[in-house]
């Protein structure tokens, strides 16, 4: 292939964009493992699986969302309940609900699984062509919409505080043609609504992944302008911001794929077509995504459009019991351990890190953020 040839393939799939990135963030961290003091204990996989919760996917109608929404209610507890992490806890779904699909039957069967221990709803948002004052208004709309049914974690004023996945990957007006947003603000208006971290990345080959790899970070600069997510400053230990929201990446490579030659853009997606494997799972946390110092609590953070039947047949089926039992091979309790974890936990825990918890992370999952109502006092 020529050297032309080779930057076009690169541009089609938009690995031009985060690349560098991943070299970068791959080299930044084996020189913090060959500087850094070893740790004599065993290392803590901190795994979220955070789904783009859609009922309505694919202009399904209400009795098709209403199927799609008692599959889960009825499947999950039974296939979750086979699988305990290092502290004897079920898998924690995170269910980031649309705000354009509110249906209240739908939020209160999610309380019930909430309820049993075995996830949370965060807030997700599809939306075009908004401004500034719209966007406000949906957001505000959606929080106090799933705050009423018990969903979301409260501040000490009693304020709803949430996670955000945003709907076709574009933050901040991500998109060259400004498509699925329109507001370039949207950063310091998501942490002004409540917002304390988005998950929204990696979205590889899509053109809105960011050129920043495999980290947790702080975004930086003018937060007002368009993809402000695209530059900022990794979180490490000792030092923590409290004027912006936080963002988390979940893992993103290049990887071989058995009995092909060419690599996979690897972007922690659970699909029917795409199930978790060994291999796939041995990726993810090869990316080392972990606070700056704290190199033993390694984050990952997966994602999946889990309500459309032929994701949830895999996930509520062997396609989910191939993620925990290949997880359940990290968990040792010698080298590794386990443990399932929301995204708010996730978020609790990244913070603990940074203000200089270290050890057994189980004590610090509502370090910053409580759970919600719905799911206060549950740890199980």
């Amino acid at each position: 292939m020529t050297p032309f040839g080779l930057l076009r393939a690169l541009r089609r799939k938009n690995l031009d964009a985060w690349l560098d990135g991943w070299v970068r963030a791959a080299a930044a961290n084996a020189i913090e493992r060959a500087r850094g003091p070893r740790s004599d204990g065993p290392r803590h996989l901190l795994f979220a699986l955070c789904d783009h919760w859609e009922p309505l996917w694919g202009n399904a109608s209400r009795a098709q969302g209403d199927a799609r929404v008692r599959a889960w209610e009825e499947r999950y507890p039974s296939l979750a309940r086979e699988f305990v992490d290092a502290d004897g806890r079920h898998p924690r779904h995170s269910f980031f609900f649309p705000g354009e699909q509110y249906t209240p039957e739908w939020l209160d069967a999610l309380g019930r699984l909430a309820a049993a221990g075995l996830g949370e709803v965060e807030v997700h948002l599809h939306h075009d062509g908004d401004t500034a004052a719209t966007l406000r208004r949906d957001l505000q709309r959606t929080v106090e919409q799933l705050a009423s049914h018990g969903h979301l974690a409260r501040d000490a004023a009693g304020r709803p505080r949430y996670a955000f996945i945003h709907g076709n990957w574009c933050l901040a007006n991500g998109r060259r043609d400004g498509r699925w947003c329109g507001v370039d603000e949207e950063l310091p208006l998501l942490f002004e609504t409540g917002c304390y971290a988005d998950f929204t990345f990696p979205s590889a080959p899509d053109e809105c992944q960011p050129r920043i790899v495999n980290r947790i970070y702080w975004p930086e600069g003018d937060l007002s302008r368009r993809r402000a997510y695209r530059r900022g400053v990794r979180a490490r230990v000792g030092e923590r911001r409290h004027d912006r929201l936080l963002m988390i990446e979940g893992p993103l490579a290049l990887a071989l794929r058995p009995g092909r030659l060419a690599p996979r853009i690897e972007s922690a997606a659970l699909t029917a077509t795409d199930p978790a494997s060994e291999a796939r799972v041995r990726t993810w946390v090869a990316q080392d995504v972990h606070v700056a110092g704290r190199p033993e609590w390694v984050f990952v953070k997966v994602h999946t459009h889990g309500a459309p039947d032929a994701q949830a047949a895999s996930l509520l089926g062997d396609g989910g019991r191939a993620l925990h039992r290949a997880l359940g091979r990290w968990n040792d309790g010698a080298r590794w351990k386990l443990h399932y974890v929301t995204a708010r936990e996730m978020y609790n825990l990244a913070v603990a890190a940074m203000d200089g918890a270290s050890g057994d992370p189980r004590a610090h999952l509502d370090h910053a953020v409580p759970p919600p109502p719905i799911a206060a006092g549950r740890r199980s």
